[in-house]
């Protein structure tokens, strides 16, 4: 999945204004990170996408 895929399913799922500070602050537990940070890391999207809906 690409990143602009990502964001806008992000933004979909939990509004744009919303998505953004989620994705700051919230740690995926099943990635141990927030979504910036695993993007950042280089975690694959697919990866975090899935954490983002079991989080969800």
């Amino acid at each position: 999945m690409s990143l602009a895929d990502f964001w806008d399913r992000m933004d979909t799922v939990l509004g744009p204004v919303y998505a953004r500070s989620w994705a700051n602050d919230f740690v995926l537990a099943g990635i141990g990170l927030t979504v910036v940070q695993a993007i950042a890391a280089g975690v694959e999207t697919r990866e975090i996408w899935r954490a983002v809906c079991a989080a969800t």
